[in-house]
């Protein structure tokens, strides 16, 4: 599961470094990527950053977080990759509008309701897949969770499904790779609680 997740200035330098390294591989003028993001907190329902295709290339988009709701007033923030190919919802965007979701690191809580924070290693970025729609005139995105690794099974059973950065290539470019993909196990993670400094696994 993945409900809050935190970006920064570095979550936006890295927006422009996969952009420009997309333009450079597909031999074309790199593009004038210049992104701003104040650094935040991110909620569903909120607007937020990311990354999609653009016929051979990539672009940064701002989208809410969120698909409408079976419910009034409520929203669908993340949907499971075992099932995403086979729910109406979620069939076509992962086929045809695939998304990547940059962040420097995201929350969840355990049982205790206490706080965690998860993180690569060394300042490293996650990439979040992730799938959008187009709601009237509102774009909206998902972020894609699976089955939790050893640094995350302590705290939730879920976890976002983090690319590596030559796979977020792959997951926005190439529809072949797409189910190899979603069957993807996540890195491990460092995980810090709220009132306590922890590292789940050594580097």
């Amino acid at each position: 599961m993945c409900g809050r997740y935190y970006v920064d200035d570095d979550t936006a330098r890295e927006i422009e470094k996969l952009v420009r390294q997309v333009d450079e591989k597909m031999r074309r003028t790199a593009a004038a990527c210049r992104v701003e993001i104040a650094p935040r907190d991110i909620h569903p329902t909120e607007i937020a950053p990311i990354l999609s295709s653009s016929g051979s290339g990539l672009e940064c988009r701002w989208q809410r977080w969120g698909f409408p709701g079976f419910q009034k007033g409520r929203v669908i923030f993340n949907a499971r990759c075992e099932s995403v190919m086979e729910k109406p919802m979620f069939r076509e965007a992962v086929l045809h509008r695939r998304a990547v979701i940059p962040a420097a690191w995201f929350y969840e809580w355990d049982r205790n309701k206490q706080k965690h924070t998860f993180y690569r290693g060394g300042g490293a970025p996650l990439f979040m897949a992730g799938c959008y729609r187009k709601y009237g005139d509102d774009e909206r995105f998902v972020i894609l969770t699976t089955q939790a690794n050893a640094s995350m099974e302590p705290v939730h059973e879920r976890m976002p499904l983090i690319l590596e950065r030559e796979e977020t290539i792959d997951w926005l470019l190439e529809d072949g790779a797409v189910e190899e993909l979603l069957r993807n196990l996540p890195p491990l993670l460092e995980r810090r609680a709220e009132y306590e400094q922890m590292s789940l696994f050594d580097t």
